[in-house]
């Protein structure tokens, strides 16, 4: 992904954010929660996009195994 790409997404996502914390009444805590999860998400995908994080790793991890 392009640099110039990446930078569009952030502003984007940010804008929104900020539009939704400034236009949209909510309780503060529920304004909280939702800024700590889209910048979860946003952490995330970054390092994903960096490759320093892959959800695919998830699925190579066994926690035990099953039987019936």
């Amino acid at each position: 992904m392009p640099l110039l790409h990446l930078v569009i997404v952030l502003i984007v996502v940010g804008v929104l954010l900020w539009l939704v914390n400034r236009f949209i009444p909510m309780a503060g805590s529920i304004k909280s929660i939702l800024n700590v999860v889209v910048i979860i998400v946003v952490v995330l995908w970054l390092l994903q996009v960096f490759g320093i994080f892959s959800f695919s790793s998830f699925s190579m991890m066994n926690v035990g195994k099953w039987s019936y």
